[in-house]
């Protein structure tokens, strides 16, 4: 029993570190595989020769797991120039001062015409908050947003994302180990929202919740205080626990801490059918009515030059 469990451990093991070492070498992957297996190899020996096969074992846990521990998210990496910065900012009673929310304006889903600016905003005049999924291919799978419209002013949409490398592009397998630093983004919907809906050709639903006033004040502070974290502390994107659905479900908790865990932190797609459970969509009707009158993308699509997009996308 013991050799299947030795056996089992080290398959495991041997599979976790070459896909560790396939994402943080791409220059160098067979030279890092080679090592990886060379190591592996040693400690089979170890444990049918000699037998000392748990101490070899242990010893390449500690080294493997020691380096890859050892890696620290940065700020000063090149970044790609929709991510170059994470919105941060500084409240005063109920007026928010923010800093670095993106404006693009985009021609193609790869090109911009490129902006970021500063605004203030009254948490006084929140006039709700606006879930938005966006999906491609599979319904399930989708990206989340959360957009706050203001009595005088144009909505603010956060996003939480990989920040992404210039020539980087976004891969499941390196959101496990360590590849990209989290990043959040505020925009505006004609940047961030239109962006999805038409150069992307993405389906993009938008959701009404239904808060209280307090409630939205403090969803509003959490993004806040998260985008101001990691433009101090920069953090670690993660595929399953820091993700854009996860992270705005632990935001989300300021609301209720005891939220119920559920498979669309996983699958977003799926989180309008969670938030309609605890009774946090707006509007009347079923979920199947909620979801055909949140569909915005075809609208998006026919918009006339000219036309305010939050404006348009909301008649």
């Amino acid at each position: 029993m013991k050799a299947v469990v030795f056996w089992l451990v080290l398959s495991l093991f041997a599979a976790w570190a070459a896909a560790a070492l396939w994402v943080q070498f791409p220059h160098a992957r067979l030279l890092a595989l080679a090592g990886l297996g060379i190591a592996v190899l040693l400690v089979a020996w170890a444990r049918l020769g000699p037998g000392w096969g748990w101490t070899g074992l242990a010893l390449l846990l500690v080294l493997v797991l020691g380096w890859f521990f050892s890696l620290q998210p940065r700020q000063d990496r090149d970044w790609a120039p929709d991510v170059a910065y994470i919105v941060k900012g500084e409240a005063e009673g109920s007026l928010v001062h923010l800093e670095n929310i993106r404006t693009f304006r985009w021609k193609t889903a790869d090109a911009a015409v490129e902006g970021w600016t500063s605004r203030t905003v009254d948490l006084a005049k929140l006039d709700g908050v606006d879930m938005i999924t966006s999906s491609w291919g599979n319904p399930k799978i989708a990206h989340l947003l959360v957009s706050f419209r203001f009595q005088d002013g144009t909505p603010l949409t956060f996003s939480v994302e990989i920040r992404r490398e210039k020539g980087e592009s976004f891969s499941a397998l390196g959101g496990f180990f360590r590849q990209f630093e989290l990043s959040l983004i505020a925009a505006d919907e004609a940047d961030i929202v239109q962006w999805r809906a038409v150069p992307r050709a993405e389906e993009v639903h938008l959701y009404p919740l239904d808060l209280t006033q307090d409630q939205q004040i403090a969803v509003f502070l959490g993004f806040l205080r998260l985008g101001n974290d990691l433009n101090e502390r920069p953090a670690w994107y993660n595929t399953v626990t820091a993700n854009c659905a996860s992270v705005v479900w632990k935001l989300a908790r300021v609301l209720s801490s005891d939220l119920p865990l559920d498979r669309s932190l996983v699958m977003p797609g799926l989180l309008p059918e969670y938030l309609d459970r605890l009774g946090a969509l707006a509007g009347p009707g079923t979920l199947d009515e909620k979801r055909a009158r949140a569909l915005i993308s075809p609208r998006a699509r026919e918009m006339p030059p000219g036309a305010d997009f939050s404006t348009w996308i909301r008649q």
